[in-house]
């Protein structure tokens, strides 16, 4: 869609809102820690942190304006890092750490429970966005960025486009003209970064609707396609030989040591049927502090554990 067509084909907000709920209900790779394109916000040494930014439509090509998708980030006890994307992000596809988790879940030892609590997958959310004001780096004011964001300030999001009280009326944040600037509002909250008092304002026009401004905003949008397309992924066999080596398990390039203790049959993951998987069970790995994006819960081990 060019700029000449979006304000005459602005999406509904219920559109959007419904297909948030869809998929909640059921997202080249690239390192975002060290992509440019991506902007953080800054939190002081208390841990608090201000920004208003501003939430952009769907660029050239894309149905909705954000993209969602898990990966999991944990440290084994060989101290090497697991950081991937999951496979489970395109359509529910087979990924041995969630197939790994699911067995640790299912045995029944809090012990195994702890791991796969330490080393779940954590959600994304990726979207445009316009910095209005970033105090502690005021050179990225009017600028477009990435942002990558959980599930707290989706639901945000979701509140704005589906209110709960029925005299609240429905704003889609991402529209140029009858979006609202969103502040962000940053606390440390036991040790961790909380978004609680973040919140959306009044509705009004980005850039006051000056149509030559917007139309050089969304030129300069970037195109999120890669963090959802299979050619990103990598393939199974590859995440199962990078998970034995962070486990400590792999004795040559793509090889299993056997547990009898984990050998089981074909077993169900969703709606896939996958064979049966070895990697064996191991020590507690560490992982990293949660970030905003570590929102996913164990629901999903828990559901694992229903279908079996």
């Amino acid at each position: 869609m060019s700029f000449a067509n979006l304000k005459s084909n602005r999406t509904d907000v219920s559109t959007l809102a419904n297909a948030a709920a869809e998929m909640s209900n059921t997202k080249k790779s690239t390192n975002k820690y060290e992509d440019l394109r991506f902007w953080k916000p800054t939190v002081d040494e208390s841990g608090n942190g201000y920004a208003v930014i501003r939430f952009l439509p769907a660029g050239e090509g894309q149905e909705l304006p954000w993209v969602r998708y898990f990966d999991h980030f944990f440290k084994g006890n060989t101290g090497q890092w697991y950081v991937e994307k999951s496979r489970t992000t395109l359509g529910g596809e087979a990924d041995p750490v969630s197939e790994y988790n699911s067995r640790l879940w299912n045995s029944g030892i809090e012990a195994d429970k702890e791991t796969a609590r330490s080393q779940k997958r954590r959600l994304h959310y990726v979207t445009n966005i316009m910095v209005l004001s970033d105090p502690s780096n005021p050179s990225n004011n009017g600028k477009v960025f990435l942002y990558d964001f959980g599930k707290k300030i989706f639901d945000k999001i979701m509140d704005k486009m589906q209110p709960e009280y029925p005299d609240e009326t429905p704003v889609n944040p991402f529209d140029f003209w009858s979006g609202a600037d969103f502040q962000l509002k940053i606390r440390n909250v036991a040790g961790y970064r909380n978004y609680d008092k973040s919140e959306f304002k009044s509705p009004t026009p980005l850039l006051e609707g000056d149509e030559t401004k917007l139309e050089a905003t969304y030129n300069t949008m970037h195109d999120m396609s890669e963090f959802t397309d299979p050619s990103s992924y990598k393939s199974y066999n590859d995440l199962k030989a990078r998970l034995e080596v962070v486990l400590g398990q792999a004795t040559g390039s793509g090889s299993t040591m056997k547990n009898e203790s984990l050998q089981q049959t074909a077993e169900t993951v969703g709606s896939r049927s996958v064979e049966p998987q070895v990697i064996p069970s191991a020590p507690q790995p560490k992982v990293a502090m949660a970030s905003e994006g570590d929102d996913d819960t164990l629901s999903y081990f828990a559901k694992l554990a229903a279908e079996d």
